[in-house]
């Protein structure tokens, strides 16, 4: 029999920071990077334990379920290096107009029978600004939060302006998805029709209207730890109340069909890393986990993930829904979530009771939201 070495000092970091995690504290850059740089699959399956305990901490056994509709499919001017529904690319992804108000509410109908918390409308264009397609969202939204069936979601893209805001605000939208897909120093790899800074205006419009914030990335792009942990910082810095960690489905006809697909235990790993930095945001898996996870995917709870997409993706399909009630119900967790209001955030969302952690890592901003600056900074004693 071999004995197999077990590197002590790892373990002890990794619990000194669950702790420090626990107890209300955060973690800098530093001490993240490490975490996202564990290699051994036994720290790993310790960090992945530390982060089951942060959620349990902070979310309790609720899992927040949310689903999507394809409002408007394909055709859209931007080139997302990762998207089948780009013009650029040639994908036989299917493309029609602006969805009547049958199917949404056909969606939202469903959702509430699934006990499912939120409907997203998703349009794939590159944004939103006044006039007839703003008065026809409107509507749609109108419409679901008359339902009563769920939360009236959207993510529609870049908005320049506070007054779209405002209006999307005014006919009851409560959260808006806007991803920044990655970190800021990557960003160019995958998109140049618009920039990271469009997607920061469009986030900081919609705060200032009273909106919540759905905001996340995408991680297996060709992107290096240190832009996972700087996308988790910046998350953190502009208040994210939803975290999507979208894992890359690489799509033939997209730039990225080629891609080699990140190991279960990195995806599992990169989960865990953000729920250490993120300890009181909904951090929900959405698209690519079947494809990448198959039978680890109930292992993301684990990790410390706290929402789930179900149903259908954009143009890929997920498990049925039935088969995701059926794993949260053997795991003893409970998708009747009703916290709408994310009253058990911080408004920062950095989980420190003192409001002042935030101060060495996220410059204030005049217009409403932080701005992360890498590297600047640590936040509490690194530990060594």
């Amino acid at each position: 029999m071999t004995e197999q070495s077990v590197d002590a000092t790892n373990r002890g970091k990794i619990s000194a920071l669950g702790e420090r995690v626990l107890a209300g504290g955060p973690v800098s850059r530093e001490e993240a990077l490490f975490l996202f740089h564990l290699e051994d699959s036994t720290d790993i399956f310790d960090l992945l334990s530390w982060a089951n305990r942060i959620r349990e901490k902070f979310k309790g056994n609720k899992i927040h379920l949310c689903s999507i509709v394809n409002a408007k499919a394909g055709a859209c001017s931007e080139n997302c290096k990762f998207c089948a529904q780009s013009s650029f690319y040639q994908t036989g992804s299917p493309k029609y107009g602006f969805v009547d108000p049958e199917p949404v509410l056909e969606a939202a109908v469903e959702a509430n029978q699934n006990g499912v918390t939120a409907v997203g409308l998703v349009a794939a264009w590159r944004g939103l600004n006044e006039g007839p397609m703003l008065d026809e969202v409107c509507d749609r939204i109108r419409e679901l939060k008359a339902s009563g069936k769920t939360r009236p979601d959207a993510s529609l893209g870049i908005i320049k302006s506070q007054k779209v805001a405002d209006r999307l605000k005014e006919a009851g939208l409560e959260c808006y998805g806007h991803n920044l897909e990655s970190s800021r120093r990557f960003f160019a790899q995958h998109c140049t029709t618009h920039t990271f800074e469009d997607r920061l205006e469009t986030i900081r419009h919609l705060k200032n209207a009273g909106i919540k914030i759905c905001s996340g990335g995408i991680i297996g792009m060709g992107e290096t730890r240190e832009d996972r942990c700087d996308l988790a910082f910046e998350l953190k810095a502009i208040g994210a109340n939803v975290v999507p960690v979208n894992i890359l489905n690489p799509i033939p006809g997209t730039p990225f069909e080629k891609n080699t697909p990140l190991p279960a235990l990195e995806i599992l790993k990169t989960i865990a890393c953000f729920r250490f930095i993120l300890p009181r945001q909904e951090i929900m898996i959405a698209g690519g986990r079947t494809v990448n996870l198959r039978d680890a995917q109930s292992m993301i709870f684990m990790a410390g993930a706290s929402a789930l997409m179900v149903g259908n993706y954009l143009t890929t399909l997920n498990q049925p829904v039935e088969k995701d009630l059926q794993m949260l119900k053997d795991l003893g967790l409970d998708p009747s979530w009703d916290n709408h209001g994310f009253a058990d955030q911080d408004e920062n969302g950095c989980g420190c009771e003192s409001g002042s952690c935030e101060a060495e890592t996220v410059t204030a901003n005049p217009n409403g939201i932080g701005i992360y600056q890498p590297g600047v900074g640590a936040s509490a004693p690194a530990l060594v």
